[in-house]
């Protein structure tokens, strides 16, 4: 009888102890399952934040910069088309450069308002719309003009009609 409840003791241990492992088993995958889909997530979370960069596209400039040495200031050179206004001479100030037309109408309206004979040309080589403020025949003429109209719009600049 000692034998039996010897005997009977030993495989009630042993099956207690293999029972341990199988439990510690199964709480160790699901720790592994768990760690898993976070390290998922994290991975989704790096790619969703990940900024889309744009390749860089270099365009030849269609435009030339003309140097008059008497009062060394810059003029672009364009082939410009008459869209609204008077005309254009030599030396024109641009206040405003637009690739919607209506845009430029919006400013042509407000210089008209403000007294100035403000006209529209367009660039077909790089598909823009340009405000004229004021237009002249002599570069000096010009320069002042856009002096003045830099107090109120900052980027103003000469262009000499090709």
């Amino acid at each position: 009888m000692k034998k039996s409840v010897v005997l009977c003791a030993g495989l009630c241990a042993a099956l207690a102890l293999t029972g341990c492992k199988s439990s510690e088993s199964a709480y160790k995958k699901a720790y592994l399952k768990a760690q898993a889909q976070q390290e998922n997530q994290q991975a989704e979370v790096a790619q969703t934040e990940t900024p889309v960069v744009a390749p860089i596209v270099e365009k030849p400039v269609a435009q030339t910069t003309v140097v008059d040495n008497t009062d060394n200031a810059p003029v672009r050179s364009e082939n410009v088309t008459l869209v609204s206004g008077a005309g254009l001479k030599a030396y024109s100030v641009v206040v405003g450069s637009f690739s919607l037309k209506a845009n430029a109408e919006g400013l042509q309206s407000t210089l008209k308002q403000a007294g100035y004979d403000a006209q529209i040309v367009y660039n077909p080589s790089n598909n823009f719309y340009r405000v004229v403020s004021a237009t002249f025949n002599l570069k000096s003429d010009a320069v002042s003009s856009r002096d003045q109209f830099r107090a109120k719009y900052p980027d103003a600049w000469l262009l000499f009609k090709k």
